[in-house]
């Protein structure tokens, strides 16, 4: 499993928009809103290389209305007191769920 850790940047009024539609995407598993520089914390946990570039790329930056900006760190080891990959196997994702 590749995960990848993206720092967004949206504009205000589109938040709660484009945190609805990054749970849309495969592979987006958590969508934080954050304060500090950056306004939302995105996981994306995927296959492969090329899935999370595709996620990050393609669907976020372009589809998305409301991103100004990302920045996205790739995991190098994920150390948890869960296994991490039975609780995030990209062919097991549900639906997404948003809390209100």
């Amino acid at each position: 499993m590749v995960t990848g850790i993206a720092l967004v940047t949206v504009e205000r009024k589109m938040l709660r928009q484009a945190t609805e539609a990054l749970l849309q995407i495969p592979g987006v598993t958590e969508v934080y809103t954050v304060a500090g520089e950056y306004d939302l914390v995105v996981m994306i946990r995927v296959s492969t290389n090329a899935e999370l570039s595709d996620v990050v790329a393609n669907k976020m930056t372009r589809d998305i209305p409301g991103i100004t900006h990302t920045r996205t760190m790739i995991s190098l080891q994920a150390d948890a007191k869960v296994d991490l990959c039975k609780f995030y196997d990209a062919k097991l994702q549900t639906e997404p769920k948003v809390y209100a």
